[in-house]
């Protein structure tokens, strides 16, 4: 770099001496000239790799990116994003990924703070990257335990309400009801071993292995280019649309709220493609969070959740639907599992698990795979160091990004004692605390899983960082078979299994989270140690903000968990009736369920082996089944609402690319943002008795008369 620079510069500078020589050259060629010149000095600042353009800048220490500042804005965002997890937990249970978002608003806020304090004098110190990149780690280390805690799956689904929906294990020792004193105990017990599990491999993973991570890269470039001088103007831009969409969806929602004034009121309930297609799900429901969750999912995801929609609601379930009375008792309930209900359920368990296992062996055998051949490609002796410390040796052949990352990345080493400690420490409280709290879970149970788990947990990392595929869900449903079948029917294996399934889903999923924030901080130049304790510091967060904002909705809405209702929480009578099948074996099922649960099964494995087959052009036309899976037993309804995001998106990318690209996130974050924080206000009108002064409700023209001749008489 150094000699093209000085080469540019000589050339330059001889055409000046040429022109100052002859002073009777034309002014435009002269204007000609200077304009190259320019042009060339900017050519040689874009030509700078991302280090260099930050090589001027000093890289704080790690104790000093730990600010109070940022650590008092990631509770704020925590706040506002539990919220928002927990709306589609109770809901769709499609969490869509954050990160953007939680590092676009990190930014305003901090970039705010920092003028405010510049413009009195009182700033001491500036905001950096690296200061963004734990802002990032923290929220997105206490949403994520807004879905590991499982508050719309494994812990609701131990319930008494979703116990009740099933006649099967609905005993008192497979039930217990939320307490927010045992569920903040619980997620504090179980959420921090993952941290410590995958530690002591974060050289190998990152450095040695260099695995890609593409989320967590994606989110290191984004924060990269916020801190550029042109980054910071973009950025700015794309909170300025994120402040308006969030301001029409937060207002959007309360103006909802007007018309919500008993079942089945308001514009949620609005048939738009007439009654007919609204008495199977299909219709739009005015929710500005799905439109926004529709826009940041790949169209891929949103064309499958339709083609399941139309194929489970639009064809199966009428055709099921007409064989009531001959297939099942037509006198039961519309939510019976011996009825339609079971067919949904348990086809849509049948589709979940096959791909689960499917992607799983894919993963797993990818995990192996590379595995060998790294080891067969380095010395293994530096490859997986037998000592506590890594080798520090960086080869001179590195790029100087490579080399400045690598250095830094090692500087703050982790002690693997400390890490070791750390794990057999909570290991053993946890150990001697679970079977307390859930008698059926015995300590042995425990034991071995705590022995397994750190095998998992790296596998998931790894997995995580070849294919951006986390699995957390898959070795959730493991844990519950597994544990569930040990711990037999009669010794409360279902619940024994939900609580198994709680711990193994918060040590793969934080062991795979804390990976993916130590690569955003190496290619940030953020501290492991920064990154670590921002990670504890946002799950103990987390641990506290989740329960407290699922305690809210659980005091406010008396029909949370209830089919049919605002939060149904479907994904948690999922879990318990996969539970109760690990548990009681295929009892439960409906007649000729278990040939369709068959067919659906090994179709979603062949659908899987089709996709990977016909190479990444061709797959992007076949639907996903994990994907297609899901409308199977919530309905059609959410669907529209996500298809019509990816159309917006689609038509405005055809339009203007570069636009949809630029400012595409940040308007689906302030639609998801802005409909998230109104569930809080919401929330207290309900508590409070507060209720909305309309119904809005709408009926058939024959029904419509019967009321009117009612009323008139």
């Amino acid at each position: 770099m150094e000699t093209n620079g000085e080469g540019k510069k000589d050339k330059i500078t001889s055409h000046g001496e040429a022109l100052n020589v002859s002073g009777e050259e034309d002014k435009n060629t002269r204007k000609a000239v200077l304009e190259e010149s320019a042009a060339k000095k900017e050519d040689s600042k874009e030509s700078l790799s991302t280090e260099e353009i930050f090589s001027s800048k000093e890289v704080p220490s790690w104790q000093k990116q730990l600010t109070l500042r940022a650590f008092v804005v990631s509770f704020v965002l925590s706040v506002l994003f539990a919220f928002i997890v927990m709306k589609l937990n109770l809901t769709t249970g499609i969490i869509p990924s954050l990160n953007v978002s939680a590092g676009l608003l990190g930014f305003f806020f901090i970039k705010t703070w920092t003028k405010v304090l510049e413009k009195s004098g009182m700033l001491r110190q500036p905001f950096t990257r690296q200061e963004n990149t734990v802002i990032q780690t923290c929220v997105v280390a206490s949403s994520g335990i807004a879905f590991s805690g499982g508050f719309g799956s494994y812990l609701f689904g131990m319930s008494e309400v979703i116990a009740n929906q099933s006649t099967e294990a609905n005993d008192a020792q497979n039930i217990k009801n939320p307490a927010l004193g045992w569920v903040i105990g619980f997620l504090f017990i179980v959420s921090f071993l993952g941290l410590f599990s995958v530690v002591p491999l974060r050289k190998i993973m990152v450095i040695d292995f260099k695995l890609t991570y593409p989320s967590g890269t994606a989110t290191a470039y984004l924060i990269n280019s916020f801190h550029t001088p042109q980054g910071a103007k973009l950025a700015k831009k794309q909170v300025r649309e994120l402040g308006k969409f969030f301001s029409f969806s937060f207002l959007w929602g309360f103006f909802q709220w007007f018309f919500t004034a008993g079942d089945g009121c308001g514009f949620v309930n609005f048939p738009t493609f007439g009654l007919k297609a609204f008495e199977n799900k299909f219709y739009f429901d005015f929710s500005a969070t799905y439109v926004g969750v529709g826009m940041i999912c790949p169209h891929l995801i949103n064309v499958s959740l339709l083609v399941g929609a139309i194929l489970s609601w639009g064809i199966m379930w009428p055709l099921i639907d007409a064989r009531k009375g001959s297939w099942y008792p037509a006198e039961l309930s519309q939510s019976s599992l011996h009825g339609l209900q079971g067919y949904r359920v348990f086809i849509a368990i049948a589709m979940i698990l096959g791909d689960g296992l499917y992607n799983f062996f894919k993963v797993l055998g990818l995990t192996l795979f590379g595995l060998y051949r790294q080891l067969l490609s380095k010395d293994a002796g530096t490859v997986l160091p037998s000592s506590g410390r890594s080798s520090t040796v960086i080869p001179p052949s590195l790029s100087y990004d490579d080399r400045r990352r690598t250095q830094l990345f090692l500087k703050d080493e982790i002690p693997t004692w400390f890490a070791i400690t750390g794990y057999v420490t909570i290991a053993i409280i946890s150990t001697a605390t679970l079977p307390h709290m859930f008698p059926q879970l015995k300590w042995y149970y425990v034991v071995v899983m705590y022995i397994i788990a750190p095998l998992l947990a790296f596998c998931n990392a790894y997995g995580t960082g070849l294919t951006d595929w986390s699995l957390v869900s898959t070795y959730g449903k493991l844990a519950i078979f597994t544990i569930g079948a040990w711990a037999g029917a009669s010794h409360g294996g279902v619940l024994a299994g939900l609580a198994a399934c709680g711990v193994m889903m918060n040590i793969v999923s934080t062991a795979s989270d804390l990976m993916q924030d130590f690569k955003t901080g190496y290619l940030t130049l953020a501290s492991p140690k920064s990154m670590f304790v921002s990670q504890i510091v946002g799950t103990a967060m987390g641990c506290i903000i989740s329960p407290c904002v699922f305690w809210l909705f659980y005091k406010a809405y008396s029909d949370l968990g209830v089919p049919g209702s605002e939060y149904s929480s479907p994904n948690a009578l999922v879990f318990r009736n996969i539970a109760i099948l690990g548990v009681e074996g295929f009892s439960a099922l409906p007649k000729h369920c278990l040939t369709l649960c068959y067919v659906f099964f090994f179709g979603a494995i062949v659908i899987n082996g089709v996709r990977d087959a016909v190479g990444r052009k061709w797959a992007s036309f076949i639907p996903i089944p994990m994907a297609m899976a899901i409308p199977f037993y919530l309905g059609p309804y959410f669907t529209i609402d996500m298809c019509l995001g990816s159309l917006i998106l689609f038509v405005w990318q055809k339009v203007n690319r570069a636009k949809a690209d630029a400012f595409g996130p940040a308007v689906a974050s302030g639609l998801i943002c802005g409909d998230g924080i109104w569930i809080l206000p919401n929330s207290i009108l309900a508590l409070a008795g507060v209720k909305p002064p309309i119904c809005m409700k709408f009926l058939s023209r024959g029904t419509n008369a019967k009321v009117d001749a009612f009323l008139g008489s």
